[in-house]
Formats: C-alpha cells, structure tokens, sequence
C-alpha cells in the first residue's frame, strides 16, 4: 500500500499562509528590482552619452530596450590594410590649420569613386541651428519642392522625391497629416529652419544655389555637415569651410574634424 499524507486543517492553513507570504516577498523584491532599473536607466539617460571619436568627433548614442546607454567600444579596432595606410599619415594629437587639412584630405583618398568631404562639429552648445549659402555649393544638385496637395498626396503613398520641402504658411494645416512620415526623415517644414515661408519660389532658388540648414542632433552638441566633393579645387573647400565657421560663429566650436566619405578624421584649428 502506498503511503497515506495526513494533514490538518490547521497545518493546511499555515501552509496556505507561508506561500501568501513567499509570495509577497517575491513580488517585493520583483517590484524593487523593477524600481532600481528603472532609477538606473533615469540616472543613464541623464548623463552625457556623448563618446566621441578619435577620428571625427562624431557622436554615436545607442538607444536599447527604451533606455539610453553608451555604447561601449573596444580600444582595439580592426581596419583595413588600406585603411590603416592612410590613418598613418594622420597624426593623432595634431590639429591642422584649414589649407594643411585639405591638402593632406587628397592624400587619403582610396575610393574609386568622387567621394564626399564632410564637417563634424561639436558645438558648445546644444540648440544651435542656422543656415549657410555655401560659394561652392556641396557637389550634389539638391531637388527643392513646394508643397502642394498634389505632393502631400504623394507622400501619403511613400512617395518622397525631394531633398527639401519648403511651404507657405496656409498650406501647414493639411500639412500635418503627413508629419508623421516626413517628421523622422527630417523633411517636414518648418519656420525655424526657414523652409516655411511667404516667398517660397525665393527659397527654392537659394537651395539650389547653395544654401544648406544646419542644427545640432537633438540629444548631443554636434553637427555634421557635406561641404563638397574630393575633387573640388583646394581654395573651393576652404571657402566653404570659412563659410561654415562665419554663420556658426567661432565662439561656438569646441572642435572641428574634416574627413571623407572613406577617410579618418582631421582635426582642424579654427
């Protein structure tokens, strides 16, 4: 015969009672673990994620599981052979005057194809935001469009076919149907970049002319601009660059890093 448990009433109600509380200590410290995370992440999101590089000053945030951590890099990158090539030509703790960072930008080059010079600039600030003509242009012809219902039509299929969108002010209303899809690609238009306006045909002109935005990422003081192309002619890209450092304002800057499309980062005096 098999073994018969025994149990009385009074043993089965401890029993009962010792589980409630087992398991009211296991939903505390659910509850606190839950509460300490949560303080965790506030306490992350707080601080400065900013981890700039060696190379360009860029700043890179990483947004994981709906918290904001830094994202943790190892010290020991692996290159390329061409790459590190060209990286060896840069020293690391200099900084360049503008014509010495040019003329040792054409010396990195290893694409086959004409690449981009950009700017990556970290500000003093957060917030800043303007706009530049540049005398140069930055070697990509730009599509500027006026909004039209015909064209928010269009981008309520996915259609976007444009770089720019500028509008009048009567038309921001049915504007805001579509917010949602230009909002993220940063195309929406908007009257502190200047892209909404009485005199949109005005507008359109000094975009294709030359005349680009610029505005610091939303949760870091850096700005990253396209200034030309590698085979734009020394004095075209310092031009520019001056350009850049007159509408900024010097007393902005922290620090400036030119580099191309395939090349390390130099940094620059200003």
């Amino acid at each position: 015969m098999g073994k018969i448990r025994v149990k009385t009433i009074g043993d089965e109600e401890a029993e009962l009672k010792l589980q409630g509380e087992h398991k009211k200590k296991k939903e505390a410290r659910i509850a606190s673990l839950t509460d300490a995370r949560r303080n965790e992440a506030k306490l992350v999101q707080k601080e400065d994620i900013i981890e700039s590089s060696d190379e360009t000053g860029e700043v890179t945030e990483v947004k994981k599981n709906k918290k904001y951590v830094k994202k943790t890099t190892s010290s020991k990158k692996t290159h390329s052979k061409s790459y590190s090539s060209v990286k060896e030509k840069v020293e690391a703790k200099r900084t360049y005057s503008v014509p010495e960072g040019i003329e040792l930008l054409k010396k990195l080059q290893r694409a086959k194809f004409d690449e981009t010079v950009e700017l990556h600039i970290t500000t003093l600030e957060q917030g800043v935001s303007g706009h530049v003509t540049l005398p140069h242009g930055t070697g990509k012809k730009t599509k500027v469009v006026i909004t039209t219902e015909e064209i928010i039509a269009e981008i309520e299929k996915g259609k976007i076919e444009f770089d720019i969108l500028v509008a009048e002010p009567a038309i921001m209303p049915k504007l805001a149907k579509v917010a949602r899809i230009l909002g993220p690609k940063g195309l929406m238009p908007n009257p502190k970049n200047g892209t909404v306006t009485a005199n949109p045909q005005d507008l359109v002109k000094k975009y294709e002319g030359g005349q680009i935005n610029f505005k610091t990422e939303g949760k870091a003081p850096v700005i990253h601009l396209t200034i030309g192309k590698a085979s734009f002619e020394d004095k075209k890209l310092a031009d520019n660059i001056k350009a850049i450092y007159v509408a900024l304002g010097k007393n902005k800057i922290a620090s400036v890093f030119l580099k191309s499309t395939m090349s390390p980062g130099i940094k620059l005096t200003f």
